[in-house]
């Protein structure tokens, strides 16, 4: 199946889920000043999607990046935003949003079409550069039998540059490569310090020219600090995880790296991986990625883990 010139990929791109008030609300000016400080840092991807915060992510990403120039841009569908019955509270997700509207799965291919106006819409830009299907999880047959061929006919369009699957799993994105013209393929989670379940998937990526991005680095917070702490997979962290996250951490102090360090640039080692995305909620959060990711990781870092047993042999 035939792919266009591929798309110019950085290897850092800004996730836009947390300003879209993941967990927590995020004050309009803090958000634009957390875009802001990414376009400084030279950050030049940015992925966001209806889902999050239900619009409001797409509204603030678009609004940020109105008169700017230079950049890629990601949006997703599969998810229509549709005004709820009963207009009064809280979204019932993980966003601190209001639950005046509520998400609906929709993976035609009008639904696909529709998806992409209003996000545009939101956006209030003309175009963006990627369209991912969305978590198709439990819809995985009607994505590829209606989804992706509306994308793949926005993208000969011109509409989109690039068309993928973005999900938390990589069995059904395996379906994707294997039977669709994909270009690009969101993992989040799948391929980190912790898990490289999703090995052999990357490693068919590369030999069919399909093109990763790599989100979920931290694994939802266990890797985000020097400390291991917190969260695995959005639910409490494992004591060995926790532990094996420990003995991470301290072979990379005998090498001059800090654990969110390493856990940035592991990724970045496999052929496949263009390109890490990372959210952040506050500009501070996104100077200190920025910064880190400018930095080279020593190799013997990583022979270090091998030898360990904490990573398995390339």
């Amino acid at each position: 199946m035939d792919r266009p010139t591929p798309l110019d990929l950085p290897r850092h791109g800004f996730g836009g889920a947390p300003i879209g008030n993941l967990y927590d609300e995020v004050a309009e000016e803090q958000a634009r000043a957390t875009v802001d400080a990414a376009w400084e840092s030279g950050v030049r991807l940015y992925d966001t999607a209806p889902h999050y915060g239900l619009g409001l992510s797409e509204r603030r990403l678009g609004a940020a990046l109105r008169d700017r120039t230079g950049y890629v841009l990601s949006t997703k569908v599969g998810r229509l935003l549709r005004p709820r019955a009963s207009g009064n509270g809280r979204d019932d997700d993980v966003f601190e949003v209001a639950g005046d509207l509520e998400r609906v799965w929709d993976f035609s291919g009008d639904g696909v079409r529709a998806s992409l106006e209003e996000s545009l819409a939101r956006l209030g830009l003309p175009a963006v550069d990627i369209a991912l299907i969305h978590d198709p999880d439990d819809h995985v047959e009607q994505a590829i039998a209606e989804a992706y061929p509306a994308l793949a006919e926005l993208r000969a369009e011109g509409r989109v540059r690039a068309i993928g699957v973005g999900m938390n799993q990589w069995q059904a994105p395996l379906r994707f490569v294997r039977e669709t013209g994909i270009d690009v393929v969101m993992l989040a989670g799948r391929y980190t310090l912790l898990d490289q379940s999703g090995r052999s998937f990357l490693d068919e990526c590369a030999e069919r020219g399909v093109r990763v991005l790599a989100a979920g680095v931290f694994n939802s917070g266990i890797l985000a600090t020097h400390e291991p702490s917190g969260t695995y997979d959005y639910q409490p962290a494992p004591a060995e995880l926790l532990d094996r996250a420990a003995r991470i951490a301290r072979l990379c102090e005998r090498h001059g790296v800090t654990l969110p360090h390493a856990a940035m640039a592991f990724p970045l080692r496999h052929p496949a991986v263009a390109t890490i995305v990372l959210g952040a909620r506050t500009p501070e959060e996104v100077t200190r990625n920025a910064t880190l990711c400018s930095r080279p990781v020593p190799d013997t870092l990583w022979e270090d883990l091998t030898s360990q047993g904490l990573l398995p042999v390339p």
